[in-house]
């Protein structure tokens, strides 16, 4: 019984890690796009006539 559990704190263990990496990867890929998205707002402002 107890190896069992064992196994599976392995497995969930190794599942958590790999989430964590996972969203690392993506937080840091959204916030390097809003970045630049806000940096080409900020420089198209100046065509904008009203």
């Amino acid at each position: 019984m107890s190896e069992k559990i064992y196994k599976t704190m392995g497995k969930t263990g190794a599942w958590s890690i790999a989430f964590g990496v996972i969203l690392i990867v993506v937080g840091l890929a959204v916030g390097i796009m809003q970045i630049i998205y806000g940096g080409k707002l900020l420089m198209d402002r100046k065509d904008i006539t009203f």
